[in-house]
């Protein structure tokens, strides 16, 4: 079954979750948008979540801002906070650092070159140090701690020559490192590919990655793929995933679809390209036992969905609570 089937059929039995838009406020956002979020975390005791920021009528002309939770869903620009030339950022905790990226897209002579993955570190929210860089072309580079095995590294190669081989658009590669002073473009290059993700025509990546105490990574990503609508015009489609890899066997595990742009609440686009598009923040566990999944929606605004465990069955995160 091709994920587009995939995606008609899970929209057909899905049942109705709650669901809802995050608020962003701050006098230096206004006339701007916040989407493709990292997922919420907590830091020394207070909730965040770092956002992209963009203007709605530009392209490729992102920041990305710190922002603290300040009522249910509602979050309120930290003021004088850093601001990052960075889209979509990601966190995640190694060891006692933040590990917070992005994709820092490069220009010159005011033309688009290539795109690279940017990596902070540090235990200030208000001093990371910038300490790496991703290889050329790649985004959604993805880091999990595996405690005295080292730090998990996902890759997400994606050129002419990997649809060449695989079929796909792109692929997601994995390794292992000893600890962060070890992440650069060259073992990020190399990590070993992961078979069967990918169908052809489709792309996608890790977006946030978790231990779990059965020994396996439980990842949350998006898969996404070209459709048209009914007058022809061409859709970039994706879709919020997730699935458990086996890093002893190099393998994929029950990998499913999480959620849909139907999922969350409705919103409009920044072009009509990306009507169907979520592109996938993270997961963040509830009291009830279930999850808040967010995600991106069509490249203005950011959404949360309610879901079940996506890694019933397969061991439970293995998380610092003063984190998530």
């Amino acid at each position: 079954m091709t994920l587009a089937e995939r995606k008609v059929v899970f929209e057909k039995e899905r049942s109705d979750t709650e669901n809802t838009l995050l608020c962003f406020k701050g006098k230096a956002i206004e006339g701007f948008d916040v989407y493709n979020c990292s997922a919420p975390f907590i830091w020394q005791g207070r909730r965040y979540i770092y956002g992209r920021v963009e203007r709605r009528n530009e392209w490729t002309r992102s920041w990305t801002r710190l922002f603290e939770e300040t009522n249910n869903d509602e979050f309120t620009l930290v003021p004088d906070s850093i601001t990052y030339q960075l889209e979509d950022p990601f966190v995640t905790r190694i060891g006692d650092e933040l590990v917070m990226g992005g994709t820092h897209v490069k220009y010159s002579c005011n033309r688009f070159v290539t795109v690279y993955g940017y990596f902070y570190r540090g235990t200030d929210l208000e001093d990371l140090r910038y300490f790496t860089t991703g290889p050329n072309d790649m985004k959604d580079i993805r880091l999990v701690d595996l405690g005295a095995n080292g730090v998990g590294v996902f890759s997400r190669p994606l050129n002419k020559e990997i649809e060449e081989r695989y079929g796909s658009t792109s692929v997601i590669g994995f390794t292992v490192i000893p600890g962060l002073d070890n992440l650069d473009e060259n073992v990020v290059s190399a990590a070993r590919v992961i078979p069967g993700l990918f169908s052809e025509g489709e792309w996608g990546g890790c977006n946030q990655c978790h231990l779990l105490d059965s020994g396996y990574i439980g990842v949350i990503g998006h898969k996404s793929y070209q459709d048209s609508n009914d007058d022809g015009q061409t859709l970039n489609v994706y879709i919020n995933i997730a699935f458990v890899f086996d890093l002893v066997n190099n393998r994929v595990i029950d990998e499913k679809i999480l959620a849909t742009r139907s999922s969350y609440p409705v919103t409009p686009a920044k072009r009509a390209d990306l009507r169907d598009c979520t592109f996938t923040s993270g997961i963040v566990p509830r009291a009830d036992g279930k999850f808040d999944l967010y995600g991106g929606l069509g490249d203005v605004a950011e959404g949360r969905v309610v879901i079940d465990d996506p890694f019933a069955g397969y061991g439970s995160i293995v998380a610092d609570k003063r984190f998530l």
